[in-house]
C-alpha cells in the first residue's frame, strides 16, 4: 500500500463506544491495504464514547501514518459519518461500519475498474448477495423499513441501510453539507438528496455477516426511523435541499 497525501480511498469508520471491536477491524483493515496496489487513509470520527475508543483510535494514528483519529463531540452516526466524508481526502470515500460486518476485501467491488458510479451502496438484497447467519425476525424488520423508505424516499433502493457506501470525492462534497439528519438515517436523506441532484446509484451485492452486538434498539429506533423519513421527505418538499 501507498501512503500519499492524495490517497485514491479514504475508509471513513463512525466509532461510538467500539473499544471491543475497532482493534480487530483495524488489524483487518492494514493487513488488507498492506496488499494493495493503490494509496489509502483511514478516517476514524469518534463521537459522545465513554470508553476508550478514541484512546485506542490515537494509538493506531500514531503507529499508523495513514489512520487519522478525529473527536466530535455530538452524538450520532450521521453526525460522525458527515464529519469524516467531509475532512476525508480520498478519490473515493466509503463509509465502513465499525463492527466490518462486510469483509474489508470486498472494498474493491466498489472502486474502478470493477465499479465506475459516483454511489455504489453494498447490498445484502442485490442479486449474488449472501447473509450470514442474519436472525428471521430482524431481516423481517429490516424489509418493513425498506418498504417504508420505497414508498417515502427512495422508490427502486432495495437496501438502504447496509452501513457500507462508497461516494466519489466530487459527490460527496456535494451532498454531504446538506445532510440534516445526525441520526441511523441520514444514509437515507443523503441518498434520497443525491436522486434529487441526478446521480446515479448502484447496488453492490456483498456477503454480510450479522453481529449479534448490533447497537440498534429495534422498537424504539424503528419508530425514529420511521419519523425521520417523513421528515426527509418534507424537507425536499420545502426545497431545503436545493443547492444554495
Amino acid at each position: 500500500m501507498l501512503v500519499l497525501t492524495n490517497p485514491l480511498l479514504s475508509i471513513v469508520i463512525p466509532a461510538h463506544n467500539e473499544e471491543s471491536r475497532l482493534p480487530d477491524t483495524l488489524d483487518k483493515i492494514d493487513a488488507f491495504l498492506q496488499t494493495q496496489p493503490y494509496s489509502a487513509e483511514v478516517v476514524i470520527v469518534e463521537n459522545g464514547s465513554s470508553d476508550r475508543t478514541l484512546a485506542l483510535a490515537q494509538e493506531y494514528a500514531q503507529r499508523r501514518p495513514y489512520i487519522r483519529a478525529l473527536h466530535e463531540e455530538g452524538r450520532g452516526k450521521g453526525l460522525a459519518v458527515r464529519r469524516g466524508m467531509l475532512e476525508a481526502v480520498g478519490d473515493y470515500r466509503f463509509i465502513c461500519d465499525a463492527d466490518l460486518s462486510m469483509p474489508i476485501e470486498q472494498v474493491n467491488r466498489f472502486l474502478p475498474p470493477q465499479c465506475h458510479q459516483e454511489i455504489a451502496i453494498a447490498s445484502r438484497e442485490a442479486p449474488g448477495a449472501v447473509r450470514h447467519g442474519e436472525p428471521p425476525y430482524r431481516h423481517f424488520v429490516g424489509r418493513v423499513f425498506n418498504t417504508m423508505v420505497r414508498i417515502i424516499a427512495l422508490h427502486s433502493l432495495q437496501d438502504t441501510q447496509c452501513g457500507f457506501k462508497c461516494f466519489s470525492a466530487a459527490a460527496a462534497e456535494d451532498l454531504f453539507p446538506y445532510q440534516i439528519t445526525n441520526g441511523w438515517t441520514f444514509d437515507v436523506e443523503v441518498l434520497f438528496i443525491a436522486r434529487k441532484r441526478g446521480y446515479k446509484i448502484v447496488e453492490v451485492p456483498i456477503d454480510w455477516y450479522y453481529s449479534p452486538h448490533s447497537k440498534i434498539n429495534v422498537l424504539r429506533d424503528s419508530i425514529h426511523m420511521g419519523l425521520d423519513l417523513l421528515t426527509i421527505r418534507w424537507y425536499g418538499l420545502q426545497g431545503r435541499y436545493r443547492r444554495v
